[in-house]
C-alpha cells in the first residue's frame, strides 16, 4: 500500500492478485485491478492481505499497479437487450467488443454490459400514486418479435409512484418512474437494473415440480421426464454426445427463453451453436431461434477465473426472465471445466485439496448452483420456472469421479450417456438402464390429465420389458439365445423394437427430430399392442419364428418415419394390420 493509503498489488499469481496491508475491501467486492481496470472479485481476507481472484487476464499486469473497490458485489446488467446477444463470463458483450477490438478481444474493454443508445419503445403501465413493491412490472417493451420485456421494480426496493415517464422510446439510461418510500427517500427507476450474480433473486413461493418440461425427444419425455423446474444432468465421456443432446433439448423444449452457456468448451462449439440457432425457426413462433435465446461464451482460451461467473451469469439471467412469468431453460456445458476452473484457483490459493485435487467446497458450490432452479409464485404474482440442465465431462467416461458424484446428489434427473450406444450411432445415446429420473410420481397427474389415463402404465411395462430384456441378454452371452423359450425371445424382439424404433432419434428427419407427447403415446401402445397379440399367439404354441417372418417387428422400427406428426389416425391402421396379420397364423 502508498503512503496515501491507496492500496496496490504486491502479489500476482496467476489470476489471483494479493494486496497487502490495505483493510478497506469487503468480501465478495467487485473491483477494478491495474491500470488497465480489469475486473476482479474480492475472495479472501485476513488482517494482513486481500486475495482477489481477476476475471481478465493478468499478463503483464505489474506489482504496485492500483486497486480499486466498487463497494459493491460483483453483479450484472438485467434490461431490454440481453435476448438475441452473446456475452463472455461477466456479460460484456462479445459482438460490441469483437467490433472495438478485432478478432481478439482486448483486456478492460469498458463498454455498456447493455447498449446505452438502442431505443425501445416503452409502455409504462404505473400510474402516480400507486404503491409498487419489489418485484412489480411497471413499464413493458418488446424485447423481440416473440418475447415481451417486463421491466420489474427491484426486488429490495418499495415506495409511491411520485413521477412517470409517457410512452414512447426510450434507452436503458434513460429514467422511466420515481418512487418514494416511507422515510422519504426518493428512487429512479430505468428499464435496467443490476443484481449480484452469486446471491439468488427472492421469489414468494415454491411450487411443486409437477409439470413435465416437453422436450420432443422420447427416451427423455417418456422414459425419463424432467419437471419444469427441475434438474439434470448429462454426463459421458468424450464423443458421446452431450452438447449435440443439449442442442436438442436447447431446440426443442417448450421453455420460452434458453439460456445457453458454454463454460470452458471449443470456440468452434460456441460458433456451432450461434450459426445453428441464428438459422434455426422457432417451432412455436416460426421467427428464429436466438429471438428466445441468449449465449454465453466462456471458451477455453479465456481466462479461466470467468468459467466460475459463466455459471453465476447464467443462472441470473434466467431468474430475471423467470421473474417476469416465462419459464426458462439454461443449458451449463459444461460443469466439469467449470470444477477445473474451481480447482485451479484453488491450486493458487494454496488451500488443502480434497478428492482428486478438487476443493473442499466443490460439493458445496454444485448445490449452490443447481438449487437455483425450481418453479416458483414471484414476488408479483406471476409463474415462472429455471430448469437447469448440466453437462457433466468425466475423464474416461468415469463416473464415480467427484464431479460426477458430487451432481448425482442434487439433480433428480441422471440422463447417463454410454459410448457403445454412441459409437453404434444410437443417439441420444443415453442409457436407459444406467439412467433415472425421480420426476415419475409429482408427473403422474399431468400425464393423465394431458395425455391418457393409460400413459402411466404404458411407460410402466416398456420400462419393464428393456429391464427384463437386459436380464436376458446376461444369459445370452453365456449360453446363447436358442436356448430360450420362445416368450422369452420374444422379450428380447419386441425390446429390440422399442431401442431402435422408440429410444433412438433422427435429429435429421423432419418428423422424427421431434415428436408430440401424443405421438409417443401412440408409438407404445402400438409396440405393447404387437407384444400382447404375439405373446398370445406364442402361448398357443405358434412359433416365435413364424411371428417374425410376417415382418411387423421392422415395420414397427420404421414407424416413426413413415407417420408423420401430423397423422396420428394412421396408429389405428397399423394394430389393425397387427391383429390381422396375426390372426392368419392360426
Amino acid at each position: 500500500m502508498t503512503e496515501n493509503n491507496t492500496p496496490v498489488i504486491y502479489g500476482i499469481n496467476g489470476p489471483v492478485v494479493t494486496v497487502q496491508g490495505y483493510r478497506g475491501f469487503s468480501m465478495m467486492e467487485m473491483v477494478y485491478v491495474g491500470t488497465e481496470r480489469l475486473v476482479g472479485e474480492v475472495i479472501g481476507i485476513t488482517d494482513q492481505k486481500t486475495t482477489i481472484q481477476v476475471y481478465e487476464e493478468t499478463l503483464g499486469l505489474k506489482l504496485g499497479e492500483p486497486v480499486v473497490g466498487t463497494g459493491n458485489p460483483l453483479n450484472i446488467t438485467l434490461g431490454p437487450g440481453i435476448l438475441n446477444n452473446i456475452f463472455d463470463g461477466i456479460e460484456r458483450p462479445l459482438r460490441d467488443l469483437s467490433e472495438l477490438d478485432g478478432a481478439f478481444l482486448q483486456r478492460g474493454g469498458k463498454i455498456p454490459l447493455l447498449s446505452e443508445t438502442r431505443k425501445w419503445k416503452v409502455a409504462v403501465l404505473a400510474k402516480i400514486g400507486q404503491t409498487l413493491s419489489g418485484g412489480s412490472i411497471f413499464a413493458e417493451c418488446p424485447e423481440t418479435p416473440i418475447i415481451t420485456h417486463r421491466c420489474m421494480v427491484p426486488p429490495d426496493l418499495e415506495g409511491t409512484v411520485i413521477w412517470v415517464a409517457k410512452n414512447g422510446e426510450y434507452t436503458v439510461a434513460d429514467p422511466i418512474l420515481k418512487i418514494r418510500n416511507d422515510d422519504g427517500r426518493e428512487h429512479v427507476l430505468y428499464l435496467a437494473q443490476r443484481w449480484p450474480i452469486k446471491i439468488p433473486r427472492p421469489m414468494k413461493k415454491r411450487l411443486p415440480p409437477n409439470i413435465p418440461l416437453i422436450t420432443g425427444q422420447r427416451i427423455i419425455d417418456t422414459i425419463l421426464p424432467i419437471a419444469k423446474g427441475g434438474t439434470a444432468a448429462i454426463p459421458g465421456g468424450f464423443g458421446t454426445g452431450k452438447t449435440m443432446t443439449q442442442h436438442q433439448l436447447a431446440k426443442w423444449c417448450d421453455a420460452d427463453l434458453i439460456v445457453y452457456v458454454g463454460c470452458g468448451e471449443r470456440g468452434n462449439e460456441m460458433s456451432q451453436v450461434l450459426e445453428e440457432f441464428s438459422a434455426l425457426t422457432d417451432p412455436k413462433s416460426g421467427r428464429p431461434m436466438m429471438e428466445r435465446t441468449c449465449l454465453i461464451a466462456n471458451t477455453s482460451n479465456m481466462p479461466v477465473a470467468a468459467r466460475e461467473a459463466s455459471i453465476y451469469t447464467g443462472i441470473t439471467l434466467a431468474e430475471y426472465y423467470r421473474d417476469m412469468g416465462y419459464h426458462v431453460a439454461i443449458m451449463a456445458d459444461s460443469t466439469s471445466r467449470w470444477a477445473e476452473a474451481l480447482r485451479e484457483i484453488s491450486g493458487r490459493l494454496e488451500e488443502m485439496p480434497a478428492e482428486e485435487g478438487f476443493p473442499a467446497y466443490l460439493s458445496s458450490r454444485l448445490s449452490e448452483f443447481y438449487e437455483r432452479a425450481g418453479r416458483v409464485t414471484n414476488l408479483n404474482g406471476t409463474e415462472g420456472s429455471v430448469t437447469i440442465i448440466g453437462a457433466v465431462s468425466p475423464q474416461g467416461s468415469d463416473f464415480s469421479e467427484p464431479v460426477t458424484q458430487n451432481t448425482k446428489r442434487y439433480v433428480r434427473c441422471f440422463w447417463a450417456l454410454d459410448k457403445a450406444l454412441a459409437y453404434a450411432r444410437h443417439y441420444p445415446a443415453i442409457n436407459w438402464i444406467t439412467s433415472y429420473s425421480e420426476y415419475f410420481d409429482d408427473l403422474n397427474n399431468w400425464y393423465e390429465d394431458h395425455v391418457g389415463l393409460d400413459f402411466v402404465q404404458n411407460r410402466r411395462r416398456i420400462n419393464v420389458l428393456l429391464q427384463e430384456e437386459d436380464r436376458l441378454m446376461e444369459i445370452v452371452k453365456l449360453i446363447g439365445e436358442d436356448v430360450l423359450p420362445d416368450d422369452q425371445k420374444l422379450i428380447i424382439e419386441t425390446a429390440n423394437v422399442i431401442r431402435t424404433g422408440f429410444l433412438q432419434q433422427n435429429a435429421f428427419h423432419k418428423d422424427d427430430t421431434f415428436v408430440s407427447i401424443q405421438k409417443q403415446q401412440q408409438m407404445m401402445e402400438v409396440i405393447l399392442h404387437l407384444y400382447d397379440a404375439a405373446k398370445r399367439r406364442v402361448s398357443m404354441g405358434i412359433p416365435i419364428s413364424r411371428i417374425k417372418e410376417t415382418g411387423l417387428f421392422e415395420k414397427l422400427i420404421r414407424m416413426k418415419y413413415e407417420i408423420s406428426n401430423n397423422a396420428l389416425e394412421l396408429f389405428g391402421q397399423y394394430k389393425e394390420e397387427i391383429t390381422r396379420t396375426l390372426d392368419a397364423l392360426n
